[in-house]
């Protein structure tokens, strides 16, 4: 399997959620990893917020990466949220975001890290893979998008 692969579980994909900030897509990103990967919602969201206030993770042409470390998990976790209208993310193009794909990893995971981020950002440089996500009927077709090699 992909790197992307092996962090994003189909159950972390979910299309056209429906919020209206950043602060909202940390609490979803804490709701779905509560529920999938049994950690708690406010650490999640703690661990978004802080990495968040340090400089924005939107990447601009309407992706964003938020991450963090998380004292709480073995092994990087992956989340991927198609948000049904974009958010101010303060990208450095000024667009706002539609694609988000929330990365939480171990706190010693430095090398891990990098490599994930180095990944994500390559596979959303790709104008044909945004076009892709933003066009997928299901999580199944997203999925697929982003753990292809």
């Amino acid at each position: 399997m992909s790197l992307i692969g092996d962090i994003l579980p189909l159950s972390h994909v979910v299309l056209d959620l429906d919020v209206g900030s950043k602060k909202r897509i940390f609490e979803q990103a804490g709701l779905l990893l509560e529920n999938e990967a049994n950690l708690s919602r406010a650490d999640v969201f703690d661990c978004l917020f802080a990495r968040e206030k340090l400089g924005s993770t939107g990447l601009g042409q309407g992706v964003a990466i938020p991450h963090g470390r998380h004292a709480g998990i073995k092994k990087t976790l992956g989340a991927f949220f198609r948000l049904k209208s974009p958010v101010s993310f303060d990208s450095p193009d000024g667009k706002p975001v539609a694609l988000v794909f929330v990365l939480l990893v171990p706190e010693n995971a430095s090398s891990q890290h990098l490599e994930v981020l180095s990944a994500l950002a390559d596979k959303f440089s790709m104008k044909s893979v945004r076009e892709a996500l933003m066009a997928a009927n299901t999580p199944e077709a997203a999925h697929a998008i982003l753990i292809a090699d």
